[in-house]
């Protein structure tokens, strides 16, 4: 009999769910922000995020299964005692951030945003040329379930699609090409969207940088849902002072919140949302967070780990092959 704490806001429905594919199990219910030291030091699963500092305190913790896609502050070393199982979840947001991107990459294309503040300014003005999807060509740096999505999407509405990922596999058939991130020099000339969906490591960080910035074509425009630590701020501000990008829309910054005298705000074509192109804000990335987990409760509890989804490798922080 395993003690599961369980952090998500889960409803009657949800509860049924879990506690039937944990039977015999006891579960208690709180909040991320409200979970106790004495429950996290009885928990042995915890379905759900967890401040890692707090995750000390859970000694007999055997498994915890992330509501989020995102596990790196999780791998850091001292986080969790060896031998914890980690789990993510990957595959429920795909959907709602695909979209987000899609809306930011017609958006920043057809000029919207440059038409909103005119309107609020109540200014009748032409801001100019646009571009289309059609016919584009798309760089999705990062092919998880989110820059995946994305991918099909883009390739759906008529853009060349080029894969960029971290460790060579075969061309799904919604890219036109596939390459490992060694390519990434020669590819950003190329794109007219760049799309970054990348977790934090040493390889990630500033992966756009000044330079990098400036070997994308001139016009294009940068998308990034992924962490706001893959870009250098402060050179892209000036890229887009400069008038050298088409525009940038990100969902993440470094840090969050953005201060709010960051020059990020002002800077020409920047679009800025808060981080909630995820979360819960779509009904179905819960439904999906909460299926991963029953799924992975009623493998982890007939001791099939290796069956399980979304398992995370400790030294890299991506989701196991």
């Amino acid at each position: 009999m395993k003690n599961i704490l369980v952090t998500i806001p889960v409803e009657d429905r949800h509860k049924e769910y879990l506690e039937k594919k944990g039977t015999g199990c006891r579960f208690y219910y709180t909040t991320s922000s409200g979970v106790t030291e004495t429950e996290l030091s009885e928990a042995q699963i915890i379905i759900g995020n967890v401040k890692p500092g707090l995750l000390k305190d859970a000694e007999k913790l055997e498994w915890l299964q992330l509501n989020t896609a995102g596990s790196d502050r999780y791998c850091q070393p001292g986080i969790l005692k060896p031998g914890v199982v980690l789990t993510n979840s990957t595959g429920a947001y795909g959907l709602a951030i695909s979209e987000y991107m899609v809306g930011m990459t017609f958006m920043l294309q057809k000029r919207f945003d440059q038409y909103y503040r005119d309107q609020a300014e109540h200014q009748w003005r032409d801001e100019g040329k646009v571009a289309s999807v059609y016919g584009s060509t798309s760089l999705i740096v990062g092919l998880g379930d989110i820059g995946g999505e994305y991918a099909k999407r883009m390739k759906a509405l008529g853009s060349y699609t080029i894969g960029v990922r971290r460790t060579k596999g075969e061309k799904p058939e919604y890219l036109d090409e596939l390459y490992t991130s060694e390519s990434l020099d020669g590819l950003l000339p190329r794109a007219d969207i760049v799309a970054l969906s990348l977790p934090n490591t040493s390889a990630t960080r500033h992966i756009m940088d000044e330079r990098r910035l400036r070997l994308m074509k001139q016009g294009a425009i940068l998308l990034n849902v992924g962490r706001g630590t893959a870009i250098d701020q402060e050179a892209l501000c000036q890229v887009l002072e400069e008038g050298y990008l088409g525009g940038c829309g990100v969902d993440v910054t470094e840090p969050e919140p953005l201060p709010t005298d960051h020059p990020l705000w002002d800077a020409p074509r920047m679009v800025i949302t808060p981080h909630t192109s995820g979360q819960y804000h779509l009904q179905e990335t819960f439904e999906r967070i909460v299926r991963i987990a029953g799924e992975n409760l009623e493998k982890f509890l007939a001791g099939d780990v290796d069956g399980m989804k979304n398992l995370v490798d400790f030294e890299t922080g991506y989701r196991k092959s």
